[in-house]
């Protein structure tokens, strides 16, 4: 990226070297159009209510100062359902950011400074500089791909499992490199200057969202967001302090930030899991409308998605998924095995086994499959706990090791109560007013959650240990 050049009025921040937008075609419209029902329905579906029409309001301030396009209305901006820290935007006017990432914004300009940074990379046509796979990026990081990438191939198991198993949009993206994510955070601060914000904002979430990835490595079994900084991108300590050096450069110091219009429209807001697509308690997870539940190794994580959960571990990866059912175990297997091997990969030819687990029919079978010269085990494990419906783990591992460590894991599958599926209750997002006398480590003991109450309390509302609570101060919390 060039260097900065700033025009005399510090509010007209110019850059130069970095090339105008140009506006958005009629091809990338369509292109745009044709993928975004895949992308909403991916991230658990659009989240409604006015949290959505402030973040399309938001969005679309910042949007138009990017020369893709002066009409506000062209821009569609979508709050999405998940529990998942992510923002991105593709080619053709969408714009996205999840529930969960806007719950840990503390002002406006801080949203407007993640939707800039997403709306940067389209500005700059990134996307056509990587693979053309890639379908969307983002801030936080980005999640892994289920089992595609350490043995995935061009055929054989890579056919597998990058359409069997990698069948998610999100299973398909790429990193954008390090020059592209600086020119983005540059763009960023360009965008918040001109839209009339704080242009320091970038850099206060960034630092929000480098203490989140420092939280979420130390938690165990979840790894919903996966904000792991990748080797691609920028140090975070570097990023977070280029982006306030590129603020600094503005020289504006009166920029909005709108901190009680943003908790204001967060309050309320659901959190976390939305207990209708299941939830991940530690190492556990339970879906309180199928009444199911299973619990990963020590090691291992599990996030999430919209039809499935993915299981990562060492030198192991699986996926828990359901399809049709026909009242046959035996042939469920067999379908799903076939579905695994792709169009051209041939139907696998292996021993299907019945047992029992927990008291609910079972069945299973292991073939050993290759991708180019690396030989691997994979396992589909197979259950139905009533005539109708049924449900399945694909596992992959080191040739040899069969279901190693993921042993536990298969056997651990199980139905619960109705009482403890009502158990299970939903998270919001409070606002509330500290009182005199109240500090971060009282505030803290009423997040709803059993463990690191403080850490996540700071984290939610960008503040330190150090940091004091004044009387009168809004806060966030987590409450059931």
């Amino acid at each position: 990226p060039a260097a900065l050049i700033f025009s005399a009025t510090p509010s007209t921040a110019q850059y130069a070297g970095l090339r105008p937008a140009a506006p958005i075609s009629a091809a990338e419209r369509q292109k745009g159009a044709e993928a975004n029902p895949g992308l909403v329905t991916e991230y658990g579906g659009a989240y409604s209510g006015p949290q959505a029409a402030y973040a399309l309001r938001v969005g679309r301030r910042v949007a138009v100062q990017t020369g893709l396009g002066a009409d506000p209305s062209m821009y569609t901006v979508t709050l999405l359902n998940s529990p998942v820290n992510n923002a991105f935007a593709i080619p053709g006017g969408y714009v996205y950011v999840t529930r969960e990432l806007m719950a840990l914004m503390n002002d406006e300009a801080e949203l407007a400074g993640v939707l800039g940074h997403e709306i940067g990379h389209v500005a700059a046509r990134h996307s056509a500089r990587r693979e053309k796979v890639a379908k969307r990026n983002a801030i936080a990081g980005l999640l892994g791909q289920v089992l595609v990438g350490a043995v995935a191939g061009s055929g054989g198991v890579g056919q597998l499992l990058s359409q069997g198993i990698g069948t998610g949009t999100q299973l398909a993206t790429l990193k954008f490199s390090r020059a592209q994510e600086t020119e983005a955070d540059d763009l960023a601060v360009q965008y918040l200057t001109r839209a009339g914000y704080d242009p320091s904002a970038l850099s206060r979430v960034l630092a929000s969202l480098a203490a989140q990835e420092r939280f979420e490595q130390g938690s165990s079994g979840d790894a919903r967001s996966l904000p792991a900084w990748a080797s691609t991108h920028p140090d975070p300590q570097a990023r977070v302090q280029r982006a306030a050096a590129q603020a600094a450069a503005t020289r504006v110091t009166s920029g909005l930030r709108n901190r009680d219009a943003v908790l204001s429209a967060l309050d309320g807001m659901l959190y976390g899991d939305d207990p209708r697509q299941g939830v991940i308690e530690g190492s556990t997870f339970l879906h309180p409308v199928l009444r199911i539940a299973f619990t990963i190794p020590q090691g291992f994580t599990m996030e999430n998605g919209a039809t499935a959960v993915s299981i990562t571990g060492p030198n192991a990866k699986a996926q828990f998924s359901m399809a049709g059912y026909a009242g046959n175990l035996r042939d469920y297997v067999g379908s799903v095995l076939a579905s695994l091997a792709g169009d051209g990969g041939g139907s696998p030819q292996a021993a299907v086994q019945e047992t029992t687990i927990n008291g609910i029919p079972a069945a299973y079978t292991q073939v050993r499959a290759s991708s180019g010269s690396t030989p691997v085990d994979v396992t589909v494990f197979a259950y139905a706990p009533s005539r109708t419906q049924a449900y399945h783990f694909v596992a992959l591992s080191p040739a040899g090791q069969g279901l190693g460590a993921m042993s536990t894991m298969v056997q651990s599958f199980r139905t619960i109560t109705s009482a403890q599926a009502a158990a299970i209750k939903p998270r919001f997002v409070r606002i509330v007013t500290a009182k005199a006398g109240e500090t971060s480590t009282s505030m803290s003991q009423r997040m709803a959650y059993d463990d690191r109450k403080l850490e996540r309390f700071l984290i939610l509302n960008g503040l330190t240990q150090s940091s004091p609570l004044t009387p009168g101060q809004k806060v966030k919390i987590i409450t059931r």
